[in-house]
């Protein structure tokens, strides 16, 4: 059997029985390859595996922000409805195998050892032939629907990396609907400088022909999606968060009339999340139209038993302790409405940490005041990970009382030192440390 090397990569040759840490290491290595828009290489990628895209069908989501959570309201509407689901989705909170996904469940040890060891292969075939070794997403992408064409799934709830038009996702093809979430700014470096430019490549997801689905957008989003929808004859609908009416706010239960659906409720908290649902419930209206079965039923419990952790999740009571990903200048717009609205004259404490190519300083500028004491940490085994004392120095600008600490563990212990039981902790930033801030703080309450 021939060796295969990797210059950048898994460093040793290719061999039949991959353990899971070594499948593991050998996934994660691919971060050396970097981000290289285009969907040339994941085409080859595919193309080895024997193109299983090809045999199924998505829901392909692309946007700024609220992708993630529009993806699990509309793959538990589908699961409620009967249909085997697979989802794929970045970044994770807990572990590497949430992003690959099928009943809401992560692809199994197994599977994953068998998919990374036929990756490997076919990305060292390809370097020999003289192609660049394919990227950790586009591995990731191939690998994924390699194991949804094993599983036999129904549909595919897709979300894109990073913008749409050249994203590994795009390689698809037989998309039922492409849904728009909320477009901002972000990823300027490849998606452009102006919201128009970014916007033309979150609608490069559209595909001829077939429906699209979208936010109501900023204007000048909305004209390039608009112009895009009609240059593809695609039918487009339109998700408008003021069409909703009668919303009630909680941090365990929302609710919303919205169209002809009467007391719609979902169990996320946060203000963002009504928009969210309601381009849910504008894809399921459309998936329906294409064929697919969902009752009124399937929809309502949908919504409501919909889990998406990291997004306002509350993990934690008396003091209240709640994370969030916001981590760019949209996400942390409406993190600010949402302390505003659910904390008026409550005393906040924050715990944040940010990666360094992110517009941290605008996120520090739009949520600093709500903030009684401010801790900062740096994300742990992430080398974008903008240090904690970095962090500190662009808070005390705007903000007196912030201070750098060591670790998640020294952060946890610091927050609740300082805060009283009807206080709040607000961790928010990259998702890439909210997960096992959760599992810390899950922990300490074991411990009471």
């Amino acid at each position: 059997m021939a060796k295969l090397y990797f210059p950048l990569g898994y460093m040793g040759e290719w061999r039949q029985g991959l353990k899971y840490q070594e499948a593991l290491d050998y996934m994660r290595s691919l971060s050396h390859y970097g981000i290289v828009p285009g969907l040339d290489s994941i085409r080859r990628l595919c193309g080895a595996l024997g193109d299983p895209q090809d045999g199924l069908r998505f829901v392909h989501i692309a946007g700024t922000n609220g992708k993630g959570s529009v993806l699990a309201y509309v793959s538990t509407i589908l699961k409620k409805a009967g249909y085997r689901v697979g989802r794929y989705l970045s970044p994770v909170i807990f572990d590497y195998r949430e992003r690959i996904q099928v009943g809401e469940r992560p692809i199994t040890q197994k599977a994953l050892c068998e998919g990374a060891e036929m990756i490997q292969k076919v990305c060292g075939s390809l370097v020999e032939q003289g192609f660049p070794h394919p990227t950790a997403f586009e591995a990731e992408t191939a690998l994924a629907f390699w194991y949804f064409r094993q599983k036999n799934c129904d549909i595919v709830v897709l979300e894109t990396g990073m913008g749409g038009r050249e994203d590994a996702t795009n390689v698809v093809t037989t998309t039922v609907v492409s849904v728009l979430a909320s477009i901002s700014m972000d990823h300027m470096k490849f998606l452009g400088k102006t919201l128009a430019a970014i916007a033309w490549q979150k609608a490069g997801i559209c595909k001829p022909g077939r429906p699209v689905v979208t936010l109501a957008q900023e204007p000048e989003a909305m004209t390039v999606v608009e112009e895009e929808a009609r240059r593809l004859d695609c039918s487009l609908t339109v998700a408008d968060v003021d069409d909703c009416d009668h919303v009630r706010y909680g941090l365990e239960k929302q609710s919303f009339d919205y169209g002809s659906w009467h007391g719609l409720e979902i169990g996320l908290a946060g203000k963002v999340q009504i928009e969210n649902a309601a381009l849910a419930v504008k894809v399921a209206e459309t998936l329906c139209r294409e064929g697919f079965s969902i009752s009124e039923a399937s929809l309502r419990a949908g919504l409501r038993e919909t889990k998406w952790p990291g997004r306002f999740t509350v993990v934690a009571r008396k003091p209240l302790f709640i994370v969030d990903g916001a981590h760019n200048e949209d996400a942390a717009r409406k993190l600010a409405q949402s302390i505003k609205f659910y904390f008026t004259n409550k005393r906040i404490l924050y715990i944040m940490g940010v990666l360094k190519d992110k517009e941290y300083e605008r996120v520090i500028e739009l949520t600093q005041s709500y903030a009684d004491q401010i801790i900062t940490v740096t994300p742990p085994d992430n080398p974008r990970a903008l240090p904690a004392y970095e962090l500190a120095l662009a808070v005390s600008r705007l903000h007196p009382k912030v201070t750098a600490v060591d670790s998640l563990e020294e952060a946890v212990e610091m927050s609740y030192l300082l805060a009283g039981k009807d206080d709040c902790i607000l961790a928010f930033g990259s998702l890439s440390f909210l997960g096992k801030l959760m599992k810390l703080v899950e922990k300490r309450m074991d411990k009471k």
